[in-house]
Parts: C-alpha cells; structure tokens; sequence
C-alpha cells in the first residue's frame, strides 16, 4: 500500500490520497491531481521480466495506490481477463523497422480499454476506502476512444450512473455506433453540436460548479470522471510502457538496461505522459516522439516553448487526436515549472488561449503528419510488410520517420499502436486503394480481412445491425443543462 499524496497542479496545498483522488476525478480550482514524489521501482529489470502483465501492473500500481494487495489484485485480476483477445493482453509485434505496441485487444479495440477495464473496480474500491454511500455519477468527454471503453467499463456497475458526451460528427461511424448502441440502464450517450474541446470544457467546468455539486449531493449523486482528467485512468498507462520494454528484450530488439524510444499518437497528451511517468520510475527510455496530426498544437508547443490553441480545428481521419486542449500536458507543465507558473499559465490559456514556458529537457520532440502522409504510410507499410495499421498509428508511424531522418537516432523504436484498423476500416480502406472510397464503411470490413489476414474482431461483428439506444443530440452550450436535466 503506498503512501503516496497526490496535490494540485495549480495549488500544491489541494491535497488527496489516491483513493480520494480517484473519486474526485479533478481538483476543486480545474486542476489535476498529480503525485507530490514520483516514486522509484525497486524492482530490477531482470526481476519484472518474469511476471505476468498482471503481476507486473501489481508491481507498478502498488507504488501510486492506497489499495492493500488484496484489493489491488482485485481490481486487477477482474479487469485484464478474458475481455482481451490475447492472454498477451497488450502484444509488441516487429514489423519493418519497428516494433508495434498493440493496445487494441480489448473489448473497444482501442488503447483506452487498458485503463478504463480497471477504472470501475478502482472506483468501487475507492469508494468503500473512503465510505461514500452516494452513487457516483461518471462524466466523460471523448473524442471516439474514451467514451465506448467507459460505457464499457462502467455498464451496469451497481452506484454508478456514466454520461458520455461525442462530437456528433466527429468520430468514425463504427465510433459512433459503438457508443449508441451502447446497453445497460445506467448509461446514457448525448452527441454535441460542437468539438472535443467544448466537450471537456464543459465537463470541467461541471466538476468546479459548486452550487451543481451541492444540490446534486443532496439528491444522493457525486461527480466523478473516466477522462484522463482522473488520475486513476492515467497510472494504469504506465504499465504497457514496462511491458513494451521487456517484450522488446524478450524479442531480442535491445539488450536489457539498452535505452529504446517511443513514438506515441497523442492529442491530449494522457498516453505520452504515462511513458514520462514510466521513465521517472526507472524504466530506460531514450526518447519520446509526441505524435500530431493536423491538429498540432503539441508538435508547436514543444518545438517554440508557446502553447497556442488559437487556430483552425481540423476534423481528421484520425479523429482521436482531433484536440486542441491537451488536459495532461498540465500535468508535465507542473512538474516542469510549479504550480504557481502553472497557475498563471492556465490563466492564460482560458483568457488569451495561450501561453509561453521555456521547455525543458523532457526527453520529448514533436512531430506531425498531414492527412496525405498518414494515408501514404499506411499504404506503402502496407505494401512492404503486409501489416494493416490504423490511421492513429499511421500518424505515429509517418512522425516516426520524420524524427529518424531528422535526428540520425538508431535506438530501436515503439509505435504505440492505439486502435484497431477496424475502428476506421473507411479510411483505411481508402489509403490502400481510390475505389473503396463509394463503399460502405460496414462492408469493407470483409474485404479488410481478407486483405489483411486479422479476423473481424468479434465486439464489433454485425454492429451496424444492432438498435440504436442513444438518440440524445444537444448544443455545446447546453451540456451542463443536459446533466441536470438528466439527473434531477
């Protein structure tokens, strides 16, 4: 059980334990909880390479959680079961001249199954921690990904009630699908007339509204969040990074203690930032490559030190990263500076949309790829290794390329490979070949199989024939209305 104290990136006197980090979700003032000391793992390489991917996040959540082992072991032990496709749970794959961290074998095909299966029972274990008897009322903005793997997640879990909020158009159709034919009576799924980034806003301001939260606390509810707002969503991330990093020593890519890099599609910054988080435990990482697509806000941030969401929204064909708001990168930004220049720079960014910090060393570079470059990777991968790759990875890939040539770095690379080609099957299909452009996205599914020799994954098999259970659409502007007309 650790005793760690998470404070507040904005106010280092906002303290919490994890399990009342974890209910809270966010900050009373907008900011996110990180930990007062990154901890060290004890633990040598040698010792971590000869554990399960279940005993290996035992090994790391120990070190961030108040759980006592039994509890812990809970949580894990119901969350990385038979929902994954593969008792790998999380399999490194080389292919061309890289390695491919797949996080798509869970139930959604996506990366955020690998924290949001384990954040219900951290929830419940939290809960009874801290002898709250209210029902927690799950809030969540996403831009494809987060919403499917927390309806997942969080679907008939007794006290809980969980509202996902999506971009109307803004994900991909099988996306879209995944969310409103969503079952479980406490589920509910409302498409916004707006952008990612009016989502979460909204969804943050929820959580700072203290008349709401007062007058929802005597109808018997408490707020609570799946995003990577909560810390609980974030730590679990940290574990496939030391997974990754032993299966490339297994696979014989690196010699153990060997630095290797990592190449991670990102918008807003959660995924990257648990690699950093892993780094600062011990793990041996060269370098980062913060992956963007149009939407660039990181890759400019990191190469010119100014963070400005002043610019043009792109809607993308890797729709995941379409975020100009990148939430974590406070997180880094506190450990960077403080929380007094953090402070003053969420000022900034509210009021002015943007700010400027010296960057640090952080062992992080940018990188993007153009809608064109990230079609082009996917088909010419293709073309010389037969592998089909999602249009997130592709980002990650093309960026990959781009930080190689421009570096001259050797150190063997990981493509963090976030989702299933099957999620964007259309888009995919379109980058391999002009002619699938007129074709249904749900039947070019078939001829992704047959192509790529990778079975339709089961959870998504005939959902486009599946009844439509969430018809809810509202304005940006009316979300926080939604909610209370949804709960009170």
């Amino acid at each position: 059980m650790a005793n760690l104290i998470y404070m507040g990136t904005r106010d280092k006197s906002i303290q919490a334990t994890a399990s009342q980090a974890i209910l809270r979700g966010i900050c009373p003032d907008g900011g996110l909880y990180i930990p007062e000391v990154i901890p060290t793992m004890e633990k040598s390489l040698e010792e971590l390479s000869k554990l399960s991917y279940q005993d290996l996040a035992y090994e790391v959540l120990s070190l961030f959680l108040d759980f006592t082992e039994d509890e812990l072991r809970a949580c894990i032990n119901g969350a990385y079961d038979e929902k994954f496709d593969t008792t790998e749970i999380a399999p490194v794959v080389q292919k061309g001249d890289a390695l491919f961290l797949e996080l798509f074998h869970g139930r959604t095909l996506a990366f955020k199954d690998m924290a949001l299966s384990i954040l219900p029972y951290f929830m419940k274990t939290a809960a009874k921690r801290e002898g709250i008897d209210k029902e927690i009322v799950i809030l969540t903005a996403t831009s494809g990904d987060t919403g499917k793997a927390a309806l997942e997640g969080f679907a008939g879990v007794e006290g809980t009630k969980i509202i996902v909020f999506f971009p109307e158009d803004g994900v991909s159709p099988v996306q879209k699908l995944q969310m409103t034919t969503q079952e479980g009576e406490n589920t509910c799924v409302v498409g916004i007339l707006g952008n990612f980034d009016d989502a979460q806003s909204a969804v943050k301001s929820i959580f700072t509204d203290e008349n709401l939260g007062e007058e929802l606390k005597k109808r018997g509810y408490v707020f609570s969040s799946a995003n990577s707002i909560n810390i609980g969503r974030l730590v679990p991330q940290i574990v496939y990074y030391f997974h990754a990093y032993l299966s490339a020593v297994k696979q014989g890519a690196l010699k153990m203690g060997e630095e290797l890099n990592f190449t991670v599609p990102t918008g807003n910054f959660g995924d990257i930032l648990a690699g950093w988080y892993a780094m600062k435990l011990g793990l041996p990482v060269g370098h980062f490559v913060c992956a963007s697509n149009d939407n660039k806000v990181l890759y400019d941030f990191f190469r010119t030190g100014t963070y400005d969401r002043n610019r043009q929204f792109h809607v993308t064909v890797s729709p995941s990263m379409d975020i100009l708001i990148s939430s974590n990168l406070e997180r880094l930004l506190c450990h960077m500076v403080g929380q007094d220049a953090t402070k003053a720079d969420m000022a900034k960014l509210s009021q002015e949309g943007k700010y400027t910090v010296e960057v640090t060393e952080t062992k992080i570079n940018g990188e993007y790829a153009t809608e064109k470059e990230t079609y082009d990777t996917i088909k010419n991968f293709f073309e010389k290794t037969g592998y089909v790759m999602d249009t997130h990875t592709a980002v990650a890939y093309a960026a990959y390329q781009k930080y190689k040539e421009e570096s001259k770095d050797d150190r063997p690379m990981v493509i963090v490979s976030t989702a299933s080609p099957y999620k964007f099957t259309k888009d995919v299909m379109m980058a391999l070949d002009e002619k699938y452009a007129t074709q249904d996205a749900f039947a070019l599914m078939s001829v992704l199989e047959k192509i790529s020799g990778v079975s339709i994954p089961e959870p998504i098999q005939g959902i486009e024939k599946r009844p439509i259970l969430h018809k809810n659409v509202c304005d940006r502007d009316k979300i926080k209305d939604f909610v209370k007309g949804y709960l009170l």
